[in-house]
Parts: structure tokens; C-alpha cells; sequence
């Protein structure tokens, strides 16, 4: 107990707010694009739908490796787009905080989409149908009456798209690197110290990933406890 105690007052605790900071802005931008999409492809044709959804989910079922391969030759300094990127608008996204974003949002962005898509498929057209009937635009039906009905699907898209942009690490090394204090997240960490065999430090930060994962989990199924309550009672 007295070295736990010991490791907790040396430990350094950027990584955790980086990847902290990288799984909420990761979450926030794959919870809007991944509910757009999702509505998108929904009301897609079946041929464009098949292509759409295959590409979205593509990076769900490649090795983040081999995903954070892909952004790298895509944002690289040394191609089009990383060129244009750094010399037009000084944005670089490898070796990057930026990159860590990137990385993130590709990887855990289809747990969102599918999610919402799974979501928007099981609501009652019906109810879209009544809100038409009484003269509701389609952003009000949407905002009023597909998503709070979408809501239990919305919450646990959420859930996982956080889970998974915090516990990125493939297609995280491969683009933003491991620079202490920078791009450096837990995960890299933990795998730092247990090449180094420093196991207990290892244990450490798996314990402190678990209980803040937990306590986001327990938070959003009161969330989601809400929605569905919210959608019995509508």
C-alpha cells in the first residue's frame, strides 16, 4: 500500500489529462457526425447505403495500426494534404495534440454512427408521420421527436465512441507519437512501463482508467435511464 501511495504522490499525471481532453473533443465531434451521417444513410437508397456504410464503418474493422498508417500518409508533411494543411493554414497533425484528435475521432467515430443509425432505424415512422400531420418542420420533428426517442441508442453510442477514443493506441502512435506531455496518453504509458517492467506503475494507471470508466458509465446509463423514461411517457 505504501508504494501505491508512494507512486501516486511521483506520478505524472499529463497523460491522463491528455487523453482525457482527446476522448471528450474525439466524443464531441463524433456525436455530431456520426448522428448526421447516420440520418444521412438512413434515408439513402439500399445500394448507396451498403457503399456509405461500408466506408463509414471501414475504420471499426481495420487494426488501428493499420488505420493510423492510412492518416499518416494522408496528413503527412510530405503529402498533398499536409502540405496544404501546413504551409496555407500552419495546422500540423502529426507529432501533434491535433494528430491524438485525429487519431481518436477516426477510430471511435463508426461506434457513434452505428449506434445512432441502429437507433434511428427502430423509431415509429409513425410518430414522424403525427409530426408532420401537425405542421412540425422536419428540424423540429427531429429535435423533438427522433431524438429524444433515439435517445437510449444516442446515450450508448455515446458511451462506447468515449470508452474507445480514451483507450486509443494503435492509430494514436502511429500519427501524434508518445512526446511526454503532448501526445503522450494513458494508454502509451502504460505500455511504456510495462516494457520497462515497471508493473506496479502499469497497475496504477489501469486502475485509475477502470474507475474513471466505470463512473462514465454508471453516469450515462442514469442518463439513459432518463431518455427511455422520457420516451414511455411521450
Amino acid at each position: 500500500m505504501q508504494e501505491i501511495i508512494a507512486i501516486l504522490e511521483k506520478l505524472d499525471w499529463s497523460p491522463l489529462f491528455i487523453s482525457l481532453k482527446t476522448g471528450i473533443v474525439a466524443t464531441f465531434i463524433s456525436f455530431f457526425l456520426g448522428i448526421f451521417a447516420a440520418r444521412k444513410v438512413v434515408k439513402a437508397s439500399n445500394r448507396v447505403k451498403a457503399i456509405v456504410d461500408g466506408l463509414l464503418t471501414l475504420p471499426m474493422v481495420l487494426p488501428p495500426t493499420v488505420a493510423g498508417f492510412f492518416l499518416l500518409l494522408l496528413f503527412s508533411k510530405r503529402r498533398p494534404l499536409g502540405i496544404l494543411l501546413y504551409d496555407e493554414f500552419g495546422i500540423k497533425v502529426v507529432q501533434s495534440w491535433l494528430g491524438c484528435i485525429v487519431a481518436a475521432t477516426v477510430i471511435a467515430f463508426p461506434l457513434m454512427y452505428r449506434n445512432a443509425r441502429a437507433a434511428f432505424e427502430q423509431i415509429d415512422v409513425n410518430l414522424v408521420y403525427a409530426g408532420r400531420t401537425l405542421g412540425m418542420s422536419d428540424i423540429r420533428i427531429f429535435w423533438t421527436v427522433v431524438m429524444p426517442t433515439a435517445g437510449p441508442g444516442i446515450a450508448a453510442g455515446t458511451i462506447l465512441t468515449f470508452a474507445r477514443a480514451l483507450g486509443e493506441y494503435g492509430a494514436t502512435s502511429m500519427l501524434a507519437g508518445n512526446i511526454p506531455g503532448k501526445t503522450a496518453t494513458v494508454s502509451q504509458r502504460i505500455a511504456m512501463v510495462i516494457q520497462d517492467g515497471d508493473y506496479l506503475t502499469a497497475g496504477v494507471w489501469t486502475a485509475i482508467v477502470v474507475l474513471i470508466a466505470f463512473i462514465i458509465v454508471f453516469l450515462m446509463n442514469i442518463i439513459s435511464g432518463k431518455a427511455m423514461k422520457s420516451v414511455k411517457r411521450w
